[in-house]
């Protein structure tokens, strides 16, 4: 999404870096104590997915670009591909992301474009059937 010229765009409006920022905080804080999903990290530190999404959002919804200038274009679906993504890991990613929404003071109509794309979002993700062995993070 880019700048629009009615107005300030949905980065601008949800209130920029600092609210992207205790969305994905607020997200991984879940993810962590979660280990179903704690267990698609190798990483130790989540530090590096959780800029990884910061990133991505900024970027899709009209703030920075450093996502693509660091990692290219997106291609959400793409880069998920060779991880088996289950529905019970999208039910327990949205339940994180749902809780991070909700934990930052969004105006009702900009929560609701924001969890729109996220539920679409992560259920086009899933690519396989039950408890896959292997997946991976954004």
């Amino acid at each position: 999404m880019s700048q629009s010229p009615d107005g300030p765009t949905f980065y601008e409006r949800m209130g920029g870096a600092p609210v992207f920022e205790q969305i994905v905080a607020e997200f991984y804080r879940g993810v962590a104590n979660d280990p179903v999903l704690r267990a698609l990290y190798p990483e130790t530190d989540l530090g590096p997915a959780e800029r990884r999404l910061r990133m991505f959002l900024e970027q899709y919804w009209g703030g920075p670009t450093t996502y693509q200038q660091e990692r290219g274009h997106p291609r959400l679906r793409m880069r998920h591909l060779p991880y088996a993504v289950t529905p019970d890991q999208r039910d327990r990613w949205l339940r994180h992301m749902v809780a991070a929404v909700d934990a930052v003071d969004l105006e009702p109509a900009l929560r609701g474009v924001l969890l729109d794309y996220l539920v679409r979002a992560a259920y086009s993700m899933v690519n396989a059937a039950g408890e896959g062995p292997e997946a991976g993070p954004a």
